[in-house]
């Protein structure tokens, strides 16, 4: 089996990634970047985000596993201290895994001949740093409302414990597979109105966002940051391709929320 290891440059991550390579090559595992079967990833979520980015135009060859050694890790399964183990699976590897919905992002440019399309696991936002974002909301192709504020952040079900939920939206299980809609700081008024609530999408379906007077934008992919210009819409809806977690120790959902927020079985002892 060929597994890649990417990590980040901290001390300890780099003390684990350096002792997990070990294990594996002991374990007579082929180690390498090129066309891997297991995605390890050595870090936080941010780490794994990068791995997921590096790896999403063979999403469906490759398995993804976290190694959580920072503050938190909501897509990590296992630990530094439990690394020993994590080989001792993948020795025993039956190919089992359970995955996760992403979300496609289609830029659509005004000379009609550019797109641009995207896979992101947490989520997209559209923001104006130097002004208001005006922009029309369309629902399946059936306009919605007009939005004015900061931006708009459209999230997976993982990703609605994320950026989403900072700004007020759900949390969403990732068996619902659908999209989130969250408003940042809407301009609401006697003149200017927006549902101001999170809106959830169904899988069906597919948001549509038209920027109105608005020469230039900042779009987010997960934690890549792009600006852009001369953008006609954008398009959002869940991606046909899914992210894979090897099914080893996998966390379920709601016990990451609990650890992640709340934290209360650690606290109370249990």
């Amino acid at each position: 089996m060929r597994i890649a290891v990417v990590h980040n440059y901290t001390e300890e991550s780099l003390k684990v990634s350096t002792r997990l390579k070990k294990l594996l090559t002991d374990s007579s595992f082929t180690i390498g970047k090129q066309n891997p079967q297991i995605v390890i990833s050595v870090g936080g979520d941010g780490t794994l985000l990068s791995a997921f980015h590096r790896y999403a135009h063979m999403l469906d060859q490759v398995r993804f596993i976290g190694v959580h050694t920072g503050h938190l890790g909501f897509y990590t399964d296992w630990r530094e201290y439990n690394i020993e183990a994590l080989v001792e699976s993948l020795e025993n590897d039956t190919g089992e895994f359970i995955q996760y919905p992403l979300l496609d992002v289609e830029v659509v440019y005004k000379n009609k001949n550019e797109t641009k399309h995207f896979l992101a696991l947490n989520e997209s936002t559209i923001k104006r740093v130097d002004g208001t974002l005006v922009c029309d909301v369309y629902i399946k192709e059936e306009h919605f409302e007009r939005f004015r504020g900061d931006g708009l952040c459209i999230s997976t079900p993982t990703g609605s414990t994320g950026y989403n939920k900072s700004v007020g939206g759900a949390v969403l299980h990732p068996r619902l597979e659908a999209l989130q809609l969250t408003e940042m700081a809407s301009l609401n008024n006697r003149v200017f109105r927006t549902l101001s609530s999170p809106m959830i999408i169904a899988p069906d379906e597919w948001i549509k966002i038209r920027p109105i007077d608005t020469d230039d934008f900042t779009l987010t992919i997960d934690q890549l940051v792009s600006n852009e210009g001369n953008v006609d819409y954008l398009g959002f809806r869940i991606a046909s391709e899914r992210i894979r977690f090897a099914q080893y120790q996998h966390t379920h959902f709601w016990d990451r929320v609990e650890d992640a927020f709340l934290g209360a079985k650690k606290n109370n002892g249990n």
